[in-house]
Formats: C-alpha cells, structure tokens, sequence
C-alpha cells in the first residue's frame, strides 16, 4: 500500500483557487486531473451502455418535498433567492444592498421553489416518472452539487462540488447486479493502484437517530457502502434505494414499483486521493 503524501496545505497547490465559503475553482494540470479521473471513472463497466444526461442546477422544492429531503435535511439545503420585482422593493435594496459585515440586505423576496441539486441522481428519477420501463435503465451525470455545512476544507468538503452518478432501475437482481459488479471493478482498481480504501457500511451522518427513522432502517438493513480512503475520507458510495425512488414517482418494470441504486464519485474527493497518494508533483500522478 503506497504511503500518503505529505501534502498539509491543498489550498495552496498551483492551479486551485479555494474560497473559504467552500468552493473553489481549477485550473492548469489540476483542471487536466480532474477531467482525467472523470474519465477513468466512466471507464469501471465498459459493456454498460450508460446514457449520459446533464441536468440545469436547480431541482424543484416540490419534487424534493416528495423524498422527504426537505424534513430530513434543512440545514444542508442550498436556495437560489430573488428579490421581488416589485419597484419599492427593488428601491430599497439598491439604497443599501450591503451591511457594515458585507452581507446583502434583502429586502422582500420573490417566492422561492427551487433548491439548489443536494444529490446528483434526483433528476432522474423526476425525468422517469409516471413511466412503464421494458428492461433495466443504466444512467449517468455529472452535477454540480449543494450542501451547506458548518465548515469547508479545500478537496475534502465543500459547498459545491462534482458528483458523478451511475443509476439504474430495474428489477432487484438486475440491480443488485449492477452494484456488485461496480464493487468488483472498483475493488480491483484500488488494489491495482494500491490505494488505501476500504468499503464500509454506513449510515447517512446527517439523518438524526433521535427523531429520523431511516437512521434505524439503516442500521439494521444497510443500504449504503462507502468508499473509504485513508480511514477518513469518503470518495464514493453504493446506495441501494430498495423500491422507494420507484413508489414515489411511479416508475414501474414488470407491471410493479422499480428497484433503484446509484453509485456516486465525488471528483474533488477523487482528486484528494491521487494528490494524498502520488504527491504534488504532475510526473507522479497515476490514473
């Protein structure tokens, strides 16, 4: 197992601009890396005939409302907000748009019914509803993706960041399948790589286990695994979502509610490993 790199400060590698808000911009040879795990990662299942979709940053509240996404997470939500058209309203903010700490001084707002995407695989299962599948349906995206938190770190967490997802919905086998053999291309790529990362069960950290009930679900029927690097850094995770993106925006194969399950890679995490693992120099960087 290769050892990890001692590299103490990311914010300061040439080509990474980090805003302490939590996001950051690439450019120069990081930018190429970048474009270059993205690519390894749509490599795992080459017979796997994924289509490709982009989707705008926005997701509607509603849709989000049917997940329950607006119950168990509010203090990640991401909202993009407007100021009312209205001219008095629009008068009173220009005369002082900013406080003395640099904040905005929003005056009446326009009524909000987007968040910003949390989870690049939600689009989908919106684009599939109220739909009769005829065999198993294999997704991909890129999104960038919005989580507020209460502290950023350059790579590691962020406010926005890229989330590469595969998705398929089918029947259980067939996505079960898909899982395992995800698992299996994965496995054999971080041994080949020689990249400290273990798969390991886990709950989502942000449902509360005193009031959320999916934290017990979780707990004694897992449906999520997590790439594990370096013992602290999740890079990635399988997420099997039973029948429940099915049921909730009627998506059925075989007359009944589809099973789901995506595969997610977080490419700034992706980033992390090969830089914590290779080092900062360009000439030692493996893909």
């Amino acid at each position: 197992m290769q050892q990890i790199a001692q590299i103490t400060d990311f914010s300061a590698l040439p080509g990474l601009h980090w805003q302490e808000n939590g996001q950051l911009s690439l450019s120069g040879s990081l930018l190429r890396l970048y474009k270059k795990i993205d690519q390894k990662i749509l490599s795992f299942i080459p017979d796997i005939i994924f289509d490709e979709q982009q989707f705008s940053p926005f997701i509607s509240a509603e849709q989000l409302h049917k997940l329950d996404y607006l119950h168990g997470f509010p203090h990640l939500i991401t909202m993009p907000v407007t100021l009312d058209s209205s001219q008095a309203s629009l008068q009173a903010f220009t005369a002082a748009p900013l406080n003395e700490n640099g904040n905005l001084n929003l005056t009446n707002i326009a009524p909000c019914r987007e968040v910003l995407t949390p989870a690049a695989c939600y689009h989908f299962y919106e684009k599939q509803s109220d739909t009769e599948l005829n065999g198993p349906c294999y997704l991909t995206t890129l999104c960038t993706c919005f989580r507020r938190e209460s502290a950023y770190h350059p790579l590691t967490r962020q406010w926005a960041f890229s989330m590469r997802e595969f998705v398929c919905l089918g029947t259980q086998e067939e996505v079960q399948e898909f899982l395992q053999r995800f698992e299996k291309a994965l496995n054999s790529y971080f041994q080949k790589q020689l990249w400290p990362v273990i798969f390991e069960q886990a709950t989502d950290p942000f449902f509360n286990p005193l009031v959320n009930a999916k934290y017990v679900v979780q707990k004694l029927e897992p449906v999520k695994r997590e790439m594990i690097y370096a013992g602290n850094v999740a890079i990635g995770s399988f997420n099997f979502h039973r029948t429940f993106f099915g049921e909730r925006f009627n998506i059925r194969r075989q007359g009944e509610a589809v099973f789901s399950a995506c595969v997610a890679f977080g490419l700034e995490r992706w980033l992390y490993a090969v830089l914590a693992t290779c080092g900062p120099d360009e000439k030692d960087w493996q893909i």
